[in-house]
């Protein structure tokens, strides 16, 4: 469920995100729980958690879970060179690396060459590459 997952990278428990967000900790349970499903909350909780979570209400509705898995799916499965140089750059992001610049260019020229010469992705394929790390 997208709420655990980023409970997990934030590093948040439920009760803590309950309190932050300003809803009972039940309800909070039973939305983890698929007991009740967030489309059927009111507007205000879904509100709530999307700003204690720091994302957008859409993230948290079944439309906004799609989304992201397929954005996910649009990092991984490339071919070996251009998930490589992806890797690459984000360890460089994370590291705060002083070859990003060189690594940027690898990736950039690796989403070119997988798109244009060989067609190994996709035109949206390649647009998300490239608006999320270029």
């Amino acid at each position: 469920m997208i709420i655990e997952d980023l409970l997990e990278k934030r590093n948040m428990t439920k009760y803590r995100l309950a309190v932050k967000a300003e809803i009972p900790h039940a309800t909070l349970n039973d939305i983890c729980s698929g007991k009740t499903k967030i489309e059927k909350c009111s507007v205000d909780t879904v509100y709530k958690l999307s700003k204690a979570l720091g994302v957008s209400m859409e993230l948290l509705t079944a439309e906004g879970m799609r989304q992201t898995e397929r954005e996910l799916s649009y990092e991984y499965g490339l071919p070996a060179y251009l998930q490589n140089d992806l890797d690459a750059y984000k360890e460089g992001l994370k590291n705060k690396s002083p070859l990003l610049d060189c690594l940027w260019g690898e990736l950039y020229g690796s989403i070119h060459i997988a798109e244009i010469n060989e067609g190994a992705i996709t035109k949206e394929h390649a647009d998300y590459l490239r608006a999320k790390y270029l």
